[in-house]
């Protein structure tokens, strides 16, 4: 299976607080992916950012299963690709069951969705999964190019190499808050972590990580808080990244946290030329 190029680093951004400007900008740092947060309901968005840059890869993270059928998915995935050099990256989930009304036997619906995805032609090295545990991560390394696991910690990305072998894509997200006082990095990373301790998939996933439940009240504790998001100066920053790489990442997918309304770039900067 040929392993797409993503480079060493990517950023991970909701859709919605992606445009080609910053695409365009992103490309021009270094960085060799742009991960589009969560199920775009932007059906254009991923073709918008592959128009204004000319190497980046672009990629889903994610596709959300009971949102966007597998046919439509495909579609998408055909049409991205012919008209942009291959550049794009399918990457699909089974979303959570505290979200998705119609969430029923995940396992299945993944392989089902596969299933379909190879009837309309999307070759496995054209897609990856969201996954955490070890049944999906093994699956991702049989029926994928690889895993683009969410919201993890460099131990994590070990074990998951270990589970996915040598030759499949491990492309783990990471969240970041350039931001040298510790209180203030905190504060900022609470307000984006808060939504995912209610979601039984992640608590499991900090769980076996050694996290209990008290490391999940009052908007988590400090030491979940710094094992979740690298924060600091741009060589802490970047030394979380590199951690990542040396537990056997392919391509980190950079979620840069700021304050509402903060422009990504000058920490994305910062951390590319500490890296890149």
């Amino acid at each position: 299976m040929t392993k797409i190029e993503l480079g060493r680093l990517g950023i991970w951004r909701p859709w919605p607080q992606l445009s080609p400007d910053l695409a365009r900008d992103v490309e021009d740092l270094g960085y060799g992916a742009i991960w589009i947060g969560a199920s775009p309901a932007d059906p254009d968005i991923a073709g918008r950012l592959l128009a204004a840059t000319d190497r980046i890869v672009v990629a889903t993270g994610i596709v959300n299963m009971w949102s966007t059928p597998a046919e439509e998915a495909a579609a998408g995935y055909r049409r991205l690709n012919d008209a942009h050099g291959g550049r794009f990256l399918l990457g699909a989930g089974i979303g959570h069951r505290e979200q998705d009304q119609a969430y029923r036997s995940p396992y299945e619906t993944i392989v089902d969705y596969l299933d379909r995805l190879d009837a309309e032609g999307v070759p496995a090295e054209g897609r990856v999964l969201a996954a955490l545990g070890p049944k999906v991560l093994r699956l991702a390394a049989e029926r994928a190019a690889g895993a683009h696991p969410y919201l993890t910690t460099p131990e994590h990305t070990r074990s998951a190499r270990e589970i996915l072998g040598a030759g499949p894509l491990l492309a783990p997200e990471q969240k970041v808050v350039l931001e040298p006082d510790p209180v203030r990095a905190r504060a900022v990373a609470r307000e984006a972590l808060g939504r995912y301790l209610a979601l039984r998939n992640y608590v499991a996933s900090f769980e076996r990580l050694g996290f209990t439940a008290e490391d999940f009240a009052g908007g988590g504790s400090d030491a979940l808080v710094d094992a979740l998001v690298a924060h600091g100066d741009a060589a802490a920053v970047a030394a979380r990244l590199a951690a990542h790489l040396e537990a056997g990442a392919d391509n980190v997918a950079v979620q840069v946290l700021t304050e509402p309304g903060g422009d990504p770039r000058p920490a994305l900067r910062s951390i590319a030329e500490a890296l890149l």
